[in-house]
């Protein structure tokens, strides 16, 4: 029942394509292009085009990959020595949804001159913060990303609703279903595990046009794939609203007063392919751990999830976005929330469903924890990376349950009412700006070092590029000025 047109040809899992299966795709079904993506250091998808001349010409793009300019991709490397390899990873083949020849697309890794893995594309510090996790704690991290967006478009034909309720409603009070469902077709063809899509909290009209939030929400896979998964969907995200005329974007705000668009990650941990997240209906060790070094790096992780002014516009005191360091159960006010997890033993479905004979079925295995604070404007490779270093981190500190318990609110508590203000000023509180950050991710930073998973070189370049912004007041001063607010907002819209 896969949607992914290989799987289904192949009759295998994507995981176990081979270089062979790829060919006999091609052949088979008389395929006339191939695309190459990766991404820059914009974390936009980029895209090679070849027209396929023979089964030789094929075997022989699959097998050599193809040169790059790597500084045009890539700010930091010398226009002197700058040709990088691209090749392509089998798993992750797809047929294109939008060519009109029939087309695989396949995701690339970067390899310098030497035929090594370029150290510094973020796809590869990902893959080296996975296997670094991997061999401190003897588990694999996998993660989901919750990928919302604003759709925008003329007003007209759309159905008044009351403003910023928009939270799962149907159509017709939901303009953009009908783009959702077919965005979530598309990728789900490409290879994406979707959960499921939804409208979200956010919508409003100003100045004749239509604002309309929505979610599309993945399900937990290895890390490496959950990151890209999502960039993919954002690439698919987008040529499918220029098909429909309308203008989509990730920012994390677009105006004043109205829901911002979040990237929640969801983590999971498991080991031989069983969840470690609960046991005996509680948490694990393992998962308090993780969650302490999250804690811990809280103030720096800002710097890969959250790294442009506008990304401080959404993190702001009361409101839904977190702002202190603290995790809870079901608390949306926390920058950690472990949500439901289906831990009780009580058939809900039987109880719902009198025909059905109540089973005795454990579904903890859906138990993850959500990290609230980044947003779309984020690296998903650097995000992920950041992540996982992170978690780890928890596992090698030496009084991480205690550092658990010291920063877990209770469930229910609300940190911004009035009444805890005394809870709120306790606890550490994520920085305000990129410049903020930057100094955050200057004392963090064996963090990310360790194990050789960044370098010292990315890490002193994305402080440069966070400081560079200069936006230590600069939050203060859009609120005084929402015409510059609204202006940086247009120039950034398309960022992510």
């Amino acid at each position: 029942m896969s949607p992914n047109l290989l799987v289904r040809y192949l009759r295998k899992p994507a995981s176990e394509f081979t270089r062979a299966d790829i060919v006999r795709f091609c052949v088979e079904n008389e395929v006339e292009c191939i695309n190459f993506h990766y991404c820059g250091w914009d974390s936009k998808l980029k895209t090679l085009n070849f027209v396929i001349h023979s089964q030789e010409h094929l075997e022989n793009i699959l097998e050599a990959g193809e040169r790059v300019d790597g500084s045009s991709l890539f700010p930091f490397i010398e226009a002197g020595k700058s040709d990088l390899y691209v090749l392509p990873k089998y798993r992750t083949a797809f047929v294109n949804p939008f060519s009109e020849a029939l087309t695989v697309d396949l995701l690339c890794s970067y390899f310098n001159r030497d035929g090594e893995p370029f150290e510094s594309s973020p796809e590869y510090i990902l893959h080296k913060a996975h296997e670094a996790f991997k061999e401190v704690t003897g588990l694999q991290m996998e993660t989901m990303g919750e990928l919302e967006y604003y759709v925008i478009s003329d007003a007209e034909g759309l159905y008044r609703v009351a403003d910023q309720k928009g939270y799962h409603e149907s159509a017709p009070f939901n303009k953009f279903t009908d783009f959702r469902t077919e965005a979530m077709r598309m990728i789900a063809k490409a290879g994406g595990k979707i959960k499921y899509g939804h409208s979200e909290v956010g919508n409003f009209t100003d100045g004749g046009r239509a604002f309309e939030q929505n979610e599309i929400e993945f399900l937990p896979v290895d890390i490496e794939d959950a990151a890209d998964q999502l960039v993919v969907a954002k690439w698919i995200m987008r040529q499918l609203a220029y098909k429909y005329k309308v203008e989509l974007t990730f920012a994390p705000k677009i105006t004043y007063g109205k829901a911002g668009s979040g990237l929640h990650v969801h983590c999971r941990f498991t080991k031989d392919g069983k969840s470690m997240m609960t046991r005996e209906g509680k948490l694990t060790d393992e998962c308090r751990k993780a969650i302490a070094g999250y804690m811990d790096a809280g103030t720096s992780l800002p710097a890969f999830g959250n790294p442009h002014p506008l990304s401080f516009m959404r993190l702001v005191p009361n409101q839904e976005a977190p702002t202190s360091l603290c995790w809870s159960f079901s608390n949306r006010s926390a920058l950690v929330r472990v949500p439901l997890g289906w831990l009780e033993p009580v058939d809900m479905a039987a109880k719902c469903n009198p025909l059905e004979e109540a089973m005795d079925k454990d579904f903890s295995d859906k138990q993850t924890f959500e990290w609230r604070a980044s947003d779309g404007f984020a690296d998903t490779y650097l995000l992920m990376a950041a992540l996982c270093a992170a978690a780890r981190h928890g596992f090698e500190m030496p009084d991480a349950l205690q550092v658990a318990e010291k920063t877990y609110v209770g469930l229910g508590v609300n940190i911004h009412d009035k009444g805890n203000r005394a809870l709120e000023e306790s606890l550490e509180q994520l920085p305000a700006c990129c410049v903020e950050a930057a100094r955050e991710l200057e004392k963090d930073r064996a963090i990310y070092t360790s194990h050789g998973v960044f370098s010292d070189a990315i890490v002193d370049y994305m402080i440069r590029f966070l400081k560079a912004f200069k936006d230590g007041n600069l939050r203060k001063e859009l609120e005084a000025d929402p015409k510059r607010a609204m202006m940086m907002v247009q120039a950034n819209i398309n960022n992510g």
